[in-house]
């Protein structure tokens, strides 16, 4: 083979290398921003999940209010951790936010326990296991965000993630991680303040010796 042959496959080595990648880094493009809309899809299920809670909220307090109207604090917590959650800018601050929303909600709901009336209530009973069908729903749908943040974050940091991702301009996304204070069940001492122990009995008082005759 002459220089002019070998100049010419040279070039044609060249250019079919460049037609595999620019086929290989479309294909690669169309499958980050794939993964990136089903992560942004995903979170939108969690934050559906997570409105339907919100919607639920007033109406469970308002009830609480009738029987507890004294537990200031408790309503308060809930106020603020909700008006945070809607002030977060991104996963992370939104999953903390939630996250206090869920204890502070705890902590109302555990009220029940130092008001058998309400604990009795029928509104209430329904609003609590709409509550509890909702808290079920966040979770299965947190577990699925998370599933898929975890495959689109994979994706993007591998060679052709990395090659399509020069085009698509992805970011990594976050997960969303359960604040620690929301994994436990708050706990709430309903009871009063200890009994004081009985003063023990004063000592009989002796007879008073006989007087001298």
């Amino acid at each position: 083979m002459n220089a002019k042959g070998c100049a010419l496959a040279g070039i044609a080595a060249i250019v079919l290398l460049a037609l595999i990648l620019l086929a290989g880094g479309c294909s690669s493009y169309k499958q980050v921003v794939n993964l990136d809309e089903g992560v942004k899809a995903q979170w939108s299920q969690v934050e559906n999940q997570l409105q339907r809670r919100f919607d639920l909220i007033p109406n469970v307090v308002a009830t609480v209010k009738g029987y507890a109207a004294h537990e200031k604090g408790v309503f308060d917590d809930i106020a603020t951790a909700r008006e945070s959650y809607f002030q977060a800018k991104n996963v992370n601050d939104k999953a903390v936010a939630a996250g206090n929303v869920e204890s502070a909600l705890s902590r109302l709901l555990m009220l029940q326990e130092n008001y058998p009336t309400l604990k009795a209530n029928e509104g209430f009973l329904k609003l609590q296991d709409q509550l509890e069908g909702t808290e079920n729903r966040i979770a299965v749908e947190r577990g699925r965000y998370n599933d898929v943040v975890r495959v689109f974050n994979a994706y993007i940091r591998s060679p052709m993630g990395m090659l399509g991702n020069l085009m698509a301009h992805a970011e990594r996304a976050e997960y969303f991680k359960v604040p620690e204070s929301a994994k436990t069940a708050p706990k709430v001492d309903f009871g009063g303040p200890a009994a004081s122990t009985p003063p023990a009995p004063a000592p009989a008082a002796l007879p008073a010796p006989a007087s001298a005759p």
